[in-house]
């Protein structure tokens, strides 16, 4: 990345833009979007360890269409083990059903249904049977204690799971031909007669255009958090023998002896996965971290939305300038570095790869889907939502601090950085977090073919960025309407 005039202070996304490039790149399919991180993935975006953003179903989601996801830090281990091997047992492929029998009720389906984006209840008997489907328009205007059995609508024809196992892209064409020519959503997809899935014609898409995140032995690659406090190597060894994909050694102040003593007992268990650690904003802290064991360097303090410490404590640093100065030392130093937060367009995800990020880490912007955890919501409008809150609030340091004596929360609740609650909306366009990949890949993929690049090592090496004023930020936004 080179500057069209070397900038004389520090810059976040907004400050700059991408200077169009001569190029030799036809197709935005021409645009490779894996890592060289050693993470495995096969797009640039991870999913922030927040507890409020990041559970199975997101892991699972953002593995299949080629990212991972970091299990947070203050989930237990031997949940963080069971979540792991869960995800590792989805398929690559076809979704994961949701399931009720025909005994359950209305309810029991309208609880369930927004955990999916496909948004649809598969029914099944005592064998496994896939016999009905119901989605929320079977759910209007009837009792809501009345069993599936009386609401269902039949299911789809069912598509053998065999296909996918054989056949590649050429079953994904045949499932979205045949689910267009039934004029349905979704289908089932069955082994041996027994529902072990779901496929929708979006998703049939979407396979032929993302390459899922894969471990060796073709499970989905999973990350998960571990603090700098208490037992640091007993609890890295469990998640590594858990068999998560990359550990990440996490803290707000990355660049402190407690993380350096973190670091060293990690790597002296010589994990064969990737080791991330941060956050830093500054060369020195990349090249403390990675003397102490980092392969990869998280960048960012305080861009996130949900976080409030440049506001309480004047601590931090304009994401893009962090970003751009903490890339170029790791690569000096055959290392890596993520960019966590302050992202909230695919532009900004476009910069910052631009500027050298490997990855870029998203956490709200995530938080308001049908995969994060949490229950949706509706306000008095109709708009769903659900709660997100930040890693440092009283809301996330009391589920950390769980275990510790009543006096030490009671202490450590007077301390808080985060906002503990927001409204995260659901885009009613967009609900889904694939969909939001949707949108953000095609964003860099189009950044790429305007630099000229086909990888991500292309795209850093020749994007060329200039500084721009407010006003040339705010002359590229789109109206709403005209003027």
């Amino acid at each position: 990345m080179r500057f069209i005039t070397p900038p004389t202070t520090d810059l976040t996304y907004s400050d700059v833009f991408l200077v169009p490039s001569a190029s030799e790149v036809v197709s935005r399919f021409d645009v490779d979007l894996s890592s060289d991180d050693g993470s495995g993935t096969t797009i640039p975006l991870v999913v922030s360890n927040m507890t409020a953003v990041t559970g199975r179903r997101m892991v699972e989601t953002i593995a299949r269409r080629g990212g991972i996801g970091v299990l947070p830090q203050d989930v237990p281990t031997e949940v963080i083990a069971e979540v792991t091997s869960w995800v590792k047992g989805r398929h690559p492929v076809f979704e994961t059903p949701l399931r009720l029998e025909p005994h359950h009720t209305v309810i029991d389906a309208l609880h369930l249904m927004h955990k999916r984006a496909h948004g649809a209840v598969l029914v099944v008997d005592g064998s496994g049977t896939c016999v009905g489907v119901v989605g929320a328009e079977d759910c209007e205007g009837v009792d809501r204690f009345a069993s599936l059995d009386a609401v269902m609508r039949p299911a789809p024809a069912a598509i053998e799971a065999s296909l996918f196992d054989a056949d590649g892209a050429q079953a994904l064409q045949r499932a979205f031909e045949e689910l267009d020519r039934a004029r349905v959503p979704l289908a089932p997809v069955v082994r041996d007669g027994v529902l072990v899935g779901v496929i929708t014609r979006t998703g049939a898409l979407r396979s032929t255009i993302y390459t899922p995140a894969v471990d060796a032995a073709g499970g989905l690659r999973v990350a998960a958090a571990v603090g700098i406090n208490g037992d640091v190597g007993a609890k890295a060894e469990a998640l590594l023998e858990a068999g998560v994909d990359v550990l990440v050694v996490d803290t707000a102040h990355g660049h402190q002896r407690k993380m350096l003593d973190a670091l060293a007992v990690v790597r002296g268990l010589d994990p064969a996965v990737p080791i991330v650690a941060g956050n830093v904003v500054s060369a020195d802290g990349v090249r403390d971290l990675v003397a102490a064991g980092a392969s990869i360097v998280k960048v960012g303090v305080g861009p996130g939305a949900m976080c409030t410490t440049r506001m309480m404590t004047a601590v931090g640093r304009p994401q893009f300038s962090a970003v751009h100065e903490c890339a170029q030392v790791a690569a000096e130093l055959g290392a890596h570095v993520w960019a966590d937060g302050g992202v909230r367009y695919p532009r900004d995800v476009a910069l910052a790869l631009a500027a050298g990020a490997s990855q870029v880490m998203i956490g709200s912007w995530f938080a308001g889907t049908f995969e994060s955890p949490g229950d949706l919501q509706t306000d008095n409008d109709g708009r769903r939502y659900k709660e997100s809150f930040g890693m440092a609030s009283a809301r996330a340091v009391q589920n950390r601090t769980q275990r510790e004596d009543v006096f030490a929360r009671a202490r450590k609740s007077l301390f808080e950085e985060g906002i503990s609650t927001s409204r995260m909306y659901l885009d009613p366009a967009r609900p889904g977090v694939e969909d939001l990949v949707d949108l953000i890949t095609a964003g860099v993929r189009s950044s790429m073919t305007y630099a000229g690049a086909t990888s991500l090592q292309d795209f850093r090496e020749r994007a060329l960025v200039g500084v721009q004023s407010a006003a040339g930020y705010e002359e590229g936004r789109p109206l709403q309407q005209s003027w």
